[in-house]
Parts: structure tokens; sequence; C-alpha cells
């Protein structure tokens, strides 16, 4: 090995890598991503240094505080002087997280070789959720463009200033301009890369890197038998597009079929906890609404529960409580929208109900399928156990440092 940047041993490029991203601070889901790969980049001899576009924060970040690396802000600062900030620290590649600076963004693509990890759909929706919610909340596979314009308020895809509407759909048109300039665009799911090509990236300049559980791993044997709880588990934002209003109306449904009581257990908080309450009074559902709470007891009522519900309306680019709880034995249930049918199939780790228009009676059917028949509930199991370890965070670097290499 002659040097550092550019270089091979043992066949693995060792670089100098700026990771761009918004917040050094853990917000949601990239920011936790990326507190478990930077480390695990660093284990691979990259030099790593990260540009985040808000202040820097004392408390729970993506950087081990033990294992040091260079931090740079753009906060109060011209595009023109965090460029120069760059260009001193001189990276070999940009790896990108979607950065809300539009134009710091085009700067660093004019300047240095970048790759793009999409996490969500900015340049490919004016709202980012790519579901419209009149007459009734239903995912959106349109290609973004001048007609959405058009349904944006009538089918109510987001909020209902039409100035703001059309600032949004300016934004989010040069963020489709600025991905199809990266060198390589990576996604967690198919799905993700199928909207990416849809909007004009070329195929061979796509990589599938499938993500991960970043708190958990699959319990080291397949779940052994135990019986049934009759316990549904929802974990995660109380929102109207997490499905929540659907799964209200398809557990008294699959409970009736099944000639059990359900009880939905709910982990998690949101602006709609109260009309959760209220609607699950109304319709006699045993439900046990718990808060957010800390992982440690998410996986233990993973555990406890007889299947994860994921009754999302909207297209999830991956759904990783999905494999989380199939790390430890749980099943899941839900619609077959977005990256979720990745690792929710049919018959083997979960059962899915159709999603390109999401029915709560398909979805009690889906529910019914899944826990009718004590074997079959059984093999589910170890059907979700099975397909959690095809998605690990091993296999995710692998990926990545050959999307680094391929530039």
């Amino acid at each position: 090995m002659v040097g550092r940047r550019g270089t091979l041993f043992d066949g693995i490029s060792f670089m100098r890598i700026l990771i761009a991203t918004q917040h050094l601070e853990i917000a949601g889901g990239v920011e936790t991503y990326l507190r478990t790969a930077i480390p695990m980049l660093q284990d691979r001899g990259h030099d790593l240094a990260v540009l985040v576009g808000t202040r820097l924060s004392v408390g729970e970040t993506i950087v081990d505080r033990a294992r040091p690396l260079t931090v740079l802000s753009s906060v109060g600062k011209s595009t023109a002087a965090t460029m120069a900030e760059l260009c001193r620290w001189k990276p070999d590649l940009v790896y990108s997280q979607c950065s809300s600076d539009i134009e710091l963004e085009r700067a660093i693509l004019d300047q240095f070789p970048a790759l793009l990890f999409v996490h969500t759909y900015f340049g490919t929706c004016i709202s980012g959720t790519k579901c419209q919610s009149y007459p009734t909340p239903t995912p959106c596979d349109r290609r973004f463009g001048f007609g959405c314009l058009v349904r944006y308020l009538p089918r109510r895809c987001g909020g209902r200033n039409p100035l703001k509407m059309v600032q949004l759909y300016r934004a989010q048109n040069r963020r489709l301009d600025n991905m199809l300039r990266y060198r390589r665009v990576l996604a967690g799911s198919k799905h993700m890369i199928e909207e990416c090509a849809k909007h004009g990236v070329a195929v061979d300049r796509l990589t599938l890197a499938p993500l991960f559980p970043t708190q958990s791993r699959p319990d080291e044997c397949s779940p052994s038998f135990r019986p049934r709880s009759d316990r549904v588990l929802f974990a995660g934002r109380i929102a109207e597009n997490k499905g929540w209003r659907h799964l209200m109306q398809a557990l008294p449904l699959a409970a009736t079929r099944l000639g059990r009581r359900l009880t939905l257990v709910v982990a998690g908080d949101g602006p709609d906890r109260l009309a959760l309450k209220a609607e699950g009074i109304s319709r006699g559902i045993a439900l046990k609404l718990l808060g957010w709470v800390a992982a440690e007891r998410v996986q233990q009522e993973m555990r406890r529960a007889d299947v994860l519900a994921i009754p999302s309306v909207w297209p999830e680019p991956f759904g990783l409580t999905g494999i989380e709880a199939g790390c430890v034995g749980l099943p899941s249930v839900g619609y077959a929208v977005g990256g979720i049918p990745d690792w929710l199939r049919n018959g083997d780790s979960g059962e899915a109900a159709p999603g390109n228009e999401p029915n709560p009676i398909q979805l009690a059917d889906a529910f019914v399928r899944a826990l009718r028949q004590d074997d079959s509930w059984q093999r589910l199991r170890a059907g979700a156990w099975r397909v959690a370890q095809e998605f690990s965070a091993d296999k995710h670097m692998e990926i990545l440092n050959r999307a680094f290499v391929q530039g």
C-alpha cells in the first residue's frame, strides 16, 4: 500500500470520504443508519468527515465520541465558504444522505465525485409522502411532474396552501435535477430502486443496498414453540399515513372470524394518539397504549406479541421495524406497499394485503391467515426469523464498499 487515497489493499479501496447529511443529532432513521455505518466504514480503513446542515449538538449524535472524526457544519456560512472548507479537507468521494441545502448539494456535485443514498422521496414527490389523502389514503405511483400540481390540492397530497405547493414543487424539481447528476444512486429497497429508475436514473448507476436493523440482531436459534398470546403489536408513530384507522377497522373483523379477542399493544406516540384511543373504545378493542418506550421494551413486546401490524397506507421506503421484529421471530401483517414486500413475504415471514388500494377488509383477511392455524403461525415465526438474517450490516457494507470503488 503506497498511500491512503485511491489505493487498494486486499481488494478494498481506502478512501477519504465526506458524509453529507442534515443532522448531527439523532433525529430519525437516516441518523440511526449513520450512527452504525460510520464506525463500520472506519473499521474498513476509510478516513471520514461529516458535513451537517444544522447546528452542532451536545446530545446523542451520529458520531461515537470514543472514535472522533472531523465534523463540519454549513450553518451560517455561504455556499462558497463551505466549499472552501471542503476543498481544504480534500475528499476523494462524497456520500450524500439527501441534504436539504439544494445549492450546496449542486456545488458539491460540481466539485467532487458523489454517491447518493435515497432514504425517502426527495425529488420524486411534492410533499415527499408519495401518498394522496382524498378520498381515502392511497399510495401514489405517479412520475413526478407538472401533473402533480394539478392533483396536489384536490387529492390532498400535502398542505392546502397553493403558494407553498409551488415552492415545494420547484424545490423538488431541483432535487431531482441534482439526483440525476450523482455518479451512483443507492437505495435500501427494490421499490426505491424502481422509483429512481422511473425518474430517469440510469439502471447501471443504481445499486440496491438493503438496510439492516441497527439495534438488534437475529436470535441465534429459530424461535422455539410457544402458545399464542392474542396480542397484536403496533410500533411506531401514530399518524394517518401509518394506517392506524385501517388497523382499528380490521382487528374487530379478524377477531370475530377467529373467535378470539385480540389485544392491540401500541408502542409509540404521535398526533393521532387520542383519536386512536377513542376509536379503540368505540369499537370495543382491548387496547394498551405504552407511549414512546425504549428499544429494549419494544423488543420485549415483540417477544410477547403474535404478530406485528404494519398497516401503512403510504409506500414505506423500507419499513425497518418489520426486520427488527423478525429478529425475534415475530411475523408481520400489513399492506404490500413500498419497500415492505422486500421482507414481508406472504406465507413465509408474514401475511400481506394488496397495497395499491388499501382496504381494511383485506387487511383483516391477512390477520386471519396469519393467526387462524397454530402450526402455520409457528411456521411464520420461523420464516420471519430466517428472512431477517438476509438483512445485515456486514452485507450492506460489502455493497457500499463496492459502490465506492465503482464511483
